[in-house]
């Protein structure tokens, strides 16, 4: 039997990692990977920090080349080389070879065994007038792309906006101030990051104008205008405004690289991607699909989507390398677990968001916590902020946000962990994790979401929340009153925890008492003293720094 011959379409993570890990199965299989671009592997999530000069040499990017793979894996990379279409029936593609310097591109068939699609996602120019009238208007994908950007920061550019709030247009903002650009940041929806509910997608926006981001929201780009000859930009957007600046840079996400895969009949998902199974098969058995062109079942709520992270990528790789060798490995979904750096700080998330559980009308419980990232008598201690959201009655934990200083990443990953085994908050409140005091406490941040999960899911201290408390609600600030002075809900009474016992004569048990502290911990204190005297009583989740949250326009 002849050795069997592999064909992988792209490179970067899922490609790359595909045409490694094949290799370590057989040594006999001949594997070609095509690339249209001039890089086989590089770091594109790199590419913001090296515009900013965080990252200075762009070699520090490149991970692997042409050379290296044939030297170290024995697989035949063809750069500059794009797969036009599939012949699924003959099993074979049509390509197209446009070399460096080549006079003119030269087209070719190669025939398959199994074929592997990895083309990744181009980012999105959308249709808006002026878009390609100006040569100050960028994107950020690849390394051509940063290499444009540099090279017009480098003639002298004092002014950016920067139109999109998901991660690389905020990632981009961050360097471009970097780099001593006055930066403006426009996005269509209401709130940056789309993954992030909107009171934490608050915290991070802060963030931005601290460091002199002139942040604009729900604004829509209607146009673009060249001025100065084309050295400038105008961008204007529907409510009216417009802002010139020096370059313009498009942060407005991907579309999957999909029209030959679907032009050669392979079945294709409801969000415009390529449709696989669990062992990353399209609906040819003999061709697999990875990375941002496949719909991948979201692990928590079912759904199908459209996930553009490395990490994913690259397990996908694996998995397809895996299956095209005849194996039977199996890609267990996403949860969209990802983290964020901006000015120092740190937001991450995994699992689903509040806003998605809601829209897909999935029960759900949270609780909000604002815990140190260690101990707190050891020098240099953060406050991190941070949700748990997970089933009301079997405690399955669903999702998790948290932004900080510190400690971030870290308890998210636990909570990430969490989702993959099906964990519920009980286990959270039982895991023991690492301690010391400069790395943590002895009841960590992720203990605490579980202990609070778990006592309000038993009914020792239930929870409510300010988006949801009643008009009427009777308010118990169980605060000192120097905390009160620096700022309260209207419409509270102050009884100081240390006083409570002996003024509860002062509330009326035929209606719900609602106690809050600064952060929780002394509003469930409050609420079972209420309980155990008799009083329908709640703890107000995260107290009054999360009640800033919802209300940024009051003090902490």
């Amino acid at each position: 039997m002849p050795p069997l011959k592999l064909l992988i379409v792209g490179g970067v993570a899922g490609g790359a990692s595909c045409a490694a890990r094949a290799r370590r199965l057989s040594e006999t299989a001949s594997i070609i990977l095509f690339d249209k671009g001039p890089f086989v592997s590089f770091a594109n999530c790199g590419l913001p920090y090296h515009v900013g000069n965080i990252i200075p040499a762009e070699s520090s990017l490149l991970l692997a080349s042409p050379q290296l793979f044939l030297a170290r894996f024995n697989v035949d990379v063809r750069l500059h080389t794009e797969v036009t279409a599939i012949d699924l029936a003959n099993k074979t593609v049509s390509v197209t070879s446009t070399p460096p310097g080549a006079p003119t591109p030269s087209t070719y068939t190669e025939s398959y065994d199994k074929l592997v699609l990895a083309p990744g996602a181009a980012a999105l120019r959308p249709p808006i007038p002026g878009i390609a009238s100006s040569p100050a208007i960028f994107v950020l994908k690849t390394i051509p792309d940063s290499r444009a950007i540099r090279a017009w920061l480098d003639a002298g550019k004092n002014s950016a906006v920067v139109v999109g709030g998901g991660f690389i247009g905020l990632e981009t903002a961050e360097n471009l101030v970097h780099r001593g650009l006055s930066v403006t940041l426009i996005e269509g929806a209401d709130h940056v990051m789309a993954p992030y509910d909107p009171e934490f997608a608050i915290l991070i926006e802060a963030k931005l104008r601290e460091n002199g981001v002139n942040l604009v929201l729900a604004a829509k780009v209607a146009g673009f205008e060249p001025l100065d000859g084309g050295n400038r930009v105008r961008v204007a957007v529907h409510t009216g405004a417009s802002f010139d600046a020096d370059l313009a840079v498009l942060g407005l996400g991907v579309k999957p690289e999909t029209a030959f895969a679907a032009a050669s009949g392979l079945e294709m998902g409801a969000r415009g991607a390529i449709k696989v199974d669990e062992g990353m098969r399209t609906s040819d058995p003999d061709v697999f699909a990875v990375g941002d062109v496949v719909e991948s079942e979201d692990v928590v709520t079912g759904a199908r989507m459209v996930l553009a992270l490395a990490g994913p990528a690259n397990r996908q790789g694996r998995i397809a390398a895996e299956n095209a060798m005849g194996g039977k490995a199996r890609f267990r979904g996403v949860q969209g677990t990802s983290v964020l750096g901006l000015f120092g700080m740190t937001a991450a998330c995994t699992g689903a968001s509040e806003k998605t559980l809601k829209g897909m009308g999935m029960e759900y419980g949270k609780v909000y916590l604002h815990p140190k990232s260690h101990a707190g008598y050891y020098p240099g201690a953060e406050q991190i902020t941070m949700k748990l959201l997970y089933h009301p009655t079997s405690g399955k934990v669903l999702g998790a946000q948290a932004v900080g200083l510190d400690g971030v990443d870290k308890r998210i990953d636990v909570v990430a962990m969490a989702i993959q085994a099906n964990f519920t908050v009980h286990d959270l409140s039982e895991s023991e994790l690492c301690y010391a005091p400069q790395f943590g406490s002895a009841k960590d941040p992720v203990n605490f979401a579980g202990f609070i999960a778990a006592n309000s899911i038993s009914g020792l201290s239930p929870l409510a929340h300010w988006d949801t408390l009643p008009e009427d609600a009777k308010l118990v600030d169980v605060r000192n009153p120097g905390e009160v002075e620096k700022g309260a809900v209207p419409g509270m009474v102050n009884i100081p925890l240390p006083e409570l016992r002996k003024r509860l004569g002062e509330l009326d048990k035929s209606k719900p008492v609602y106690a809050y502290c600064q952060v929780g911990q002394r509003g469930h204190y409050a609420t079972r003293v209420l309980k155990e005297n008799g009083f329908d009583a709640f703890n107000v989740s995260g107290g009054y720094l999360t009640y800033c949250q919802f209300h940024p326009e009051v003090k902490k």
